[in-house]
C-alpha cells in the first residue's frame, strides 16, 4: 500500500512515541512546528504535547492512544513523530493496524521511530517513511533545515521523472549545540558518499536505525529480511565495540547473506574507542568476504541536512557511482 501524495498543504499530526522533545526543549519543537506551517501545513499537536513522565511522554498506553487519535482523525494526513528516544517498541502491540489498512496515511520519523516504521509495513504493507521528524530536524536553523524540508517535499510529492536519484547535499554536520539556546546555524563539512565495496543492485529498501532494531528483532512487528532487500542501516552516539557487536548481530542471524546491498548512514559523534576506525571499516571486518555493494556515510540519519527514504520501495543502489535512486513511487 502507499499514502496518497502531498501538496504542501496537508494537515501533520505530531506524536511523541518516546521521548517528550515538546516538553523538555519547547523552544525546539515550536520552531519546528512554525518551519512548516510557513510553508503551508497545518501542524496539529498530539495529546502528550506538554507531557512528560520522567524518560518519555506518557506511559505505554497514553503513547499508543496518541498516535491511534491522530491516526483515527480524517483531517490528518501526515503522521509525523517529534523526535526518537528508546521505547517505542513498547507501543507496538497497541497500534490499530487495522485502521491503517483501510486508512492509509504517511507515517515519518527516524531513530527510534524505526520500530513504528517497521511495524506498520510488517503488519499492514503500508510503505512508510525514513525521515524528518518535527522538533529534530524541522526545529534545525537554515540553511541545512532548507535541505532536509526539500527532499521530503520532494518525495513525498511524486512528482518526478523515474528513476529519482537523491543529490549529495554540499555540506553535512553532526556539530551540537544546545537546542535551547542555539542561535546560530552549524559548521558544515564538506560532504562525500563513500563506496566502501562496488557494485549495484536493486531491491525492497528495509530497515532503519540499527540499535532501535535490536528491540524488537526476530518478532512479528520486524519485517522479514528477504533476498535481494537492500538494507539501510544507521546510529547514532555509538563506539567501535557496540557497532561492532550490532553488526555481528546480522551476520549472525543470516541478515547479510540475503540482502543485496547496504546503505551506511553517517554515524553522529562515533566514538571510535582510540581505534582510528571508521563504522564503514568495522561493517567490512564483520562481513568478510561477502561480496556486496556498500555504499555509506549516506545522508539519511541522525546527521543534517537529512534525506527522505521510502521503507518498502524499490530502489536501486549503485555503490560505483555514489548513487541511489528510487524506481518507483512511494506515493498513490
Amino acid at each position: 500500500m502507499k499514502p496518497k501524495p502531498i501538496t504542501g498543504h496537508e494537515t501533520i499530526g505530531v506524536f511523541s512515541s518516546s521521548s517528550p522533545i515538546s516538553a523538555t526543549v519547547p523552544a525546539r519543537y515550536e520552531r519546528g512546528a512554525a518551519y512548516l506551517t510557513a510553508r503551508g501545513f497545518r501542524v496539529v499537536n498530539g495529546s502528550l504535547y506538554r507531557e512528560r513522565d520522567f524518560y518519555r511522554s506518557g506511559t505505554i498506553l497514553a503513547r499508543a492512544d496518541e498516535f491511534n487519535r491522530l491516526l483515527r482523525d480524517d483531517s490528518i494526513d501526515i503522521l509525523m513523530a517529534s523526535i526518537g528516544g528508546n521505547n517505542t517498541n513498547s507501543i507496538l502491540p497497541y497500534i490499530d493496524y487495522d485502521y491503517l489498512k483501510t486508512h492509509p496515511k504517511i507515517v515519518v520519523g527516524y531513530s527510534d521511530t524505526t520500530a513504528l516504521l517497521l511495524a506498520i509495513y510488517a503488519k499492514t504493507g503500508l510503505v512508510t517513511f525514513y525521515g524528518p521528524a518535527l522538533a529534530a530536524s524541522f526545529g534545525e536553523l537554515p540553511p541545512l533545515v532548507d535541505v532536509t524540508y526539500s527532499s521530503f517535499r520532494e518525495v513525498l510529492s511524486g512528482e518526478y521523472t523515474l528513476p529519482y536519484t537523491y543529490p549529495q547535499p554540499e555540506g553535512w554536520t553532526d556539530e551540537f549545540l544546545n537546542w535551547a539556546t542555539q542561535d546560530r546555524a552549524k559548521v558544515c563539512n564538506p560532504n562525500e558518499w563513500i563506496t566502501v565495496r562496488p557494485g549495484c543492485a536493486s531491491g525492497r529498501l528495509i530497515g532503519g536505525n540499527l540499535n532501535t532494531m535490536e528491540g524488537f528483532f526476530g518478532t512479528p512487528y520486524m519485517p522479514a529480511i528477504e533476498n535481494g532487500d537492500i538494507l539501510l542501516i544507521e546510529d547514532t552516539l555509538k563506539d567501535a565495540m557496540t557497532i561492532e557487536r550490532s553488526f555481528s548481530l546480522l551476520k549472525l542471524a543470516g541478515v547479510f547473506d540475503r540482502v543485496g546491498g547496504i546503505i551506511l548512514g553517517k554515524h553522529e559523534k562515533f566514538d571510535d574507542n582510540g581505534t582510528g576506525r571508521k563504522p564503514y571499516e568495522i561493517l567490512s571486518e564483520v562481513l568478510g568476504d561477502r561480496d556486496i555493494p556498500i555504499l555509506a556515510d549516506f545522508d539519511c540519519c541522525h546527521t543534517h541536512p537529512m534525506l527522505t527514504l521510502p521503507i518498502g520501495c524499490r530502489i536501486c543502489l549503485n555503490a560505483d557511482e555514489k548513487t541511489v535512486s528510487l524506481l518507483e513511487r512511494p506515493v498513490l
